[in-house]
């Protein structure tokens, strides 16, 4: 850093997830002070004052996870928007990264033949999987899910921006999700481990995951944040000038 900035960071998962925190560090180099606060939606935020100068960041976690896949949604129903309970509405209008008034008519030419609720949003799913190309380094800070269906490629969070904006145009809740993807029980990926994103979906009288990225049901998510768009969950935020230099993430089965 150039001058003392304050920043935000959102590494610690949250407490009311499917998984368990067993224990964790959190390491500045060189100390600084940090107060942790919930945010709007109930995440954890670390806050602190930036040194000037080089300053490193670690946080390590052992988390207990259910030995089994994400619980299957497809057959959920989707509720009439009058039955929407009123606090989650806002999660079906258009936000930051994901506008959805800009895409309506294609989600409902596209999927308005489905059977509404879970079998819809898996239509959703399957499209944005088999459609949208993974590739890093395909988006930036400003890439909205419109420019990712015009590019036809992205990263998770991209395809998860484009899956929840077709599901909010479809009157079907949707929130960004964010956290640690393990590779348990599938071929480990060769590529650099990062943060994983997917989504929420609102059917019946709950909250279900589905993720556009891998488009299978997985074991051993571990949740970070919650929000609208990546907006409400950046990993980092800085409040002032400050330079990334780089970022090593890691989620592994621990012995």
């Amino acid at each position: 850093m150039s001058a003392a900035t304050v920043a935000t960071v959102q590494v610690r998962p949250r407490s009311d997830a499917r998984h368990q925190l067993v224990t964790e560090t959190w390491v500045t180099q060189p100390p600084v002070p940090v107060d942790e606060y919930a945010d709007f939606y109930g995440n954890p935020v670390k806050r602190l004052l930036m040194p000037e100068g080089p300053l490193t960041l670690r946080y390590d976690a052992v988390v207990a996870v259910p030995d089994e896949p994400d619980p299957d949604g497809t057959a959920a129903p989707q509720l009439p928007i009058d039955d929407i309970p009123g606090e989650l509405l806002h999660f079906t209008l258009p936000s930051r990264y994901c506008l959805s008034d800009q895409l309506m008519g294609m989600a409902w030419d596209q999927f308005g033949h489905t059977a509404a609720g879970g079998a819809r949003v898996q239509a959703v799913c399957d499209w944005v999987h088999d459609n949208i190309k993974f590739q890093y380094g395909t988006s930036n800070p400003l890439t909205t899910a419109v420019d990712v269906l015009e590019q036809r490629k992205g990263v998770c969070r991209d395809l998860a921006h484009l899956a929840i904006t077709f599901c909010r145009a479809l009157n079907i809740p949707a929130r960004y999700v964010f956290g640690y993807l393990p590779d348990i029980y599938v071929p480990p990926d060769p590529a650099p481990m990062d943060f994983a994103a997917w989504m929420e979906v609102y059917l019946g009288d709950q909250w279900w995951t589905f993720d556009p990225r891998n488009n299978v049901r997985r074991v051993g998510r571990v949740l970070i944040g919650r929000g609208r768009d990546a907006l409400d969950v950046a990993m980092l935020t800085t409040f002032g000038p400050a330079r990334f230099r780089s970022m090593v993430v890691w989620a592994d089965q621990a012995d």
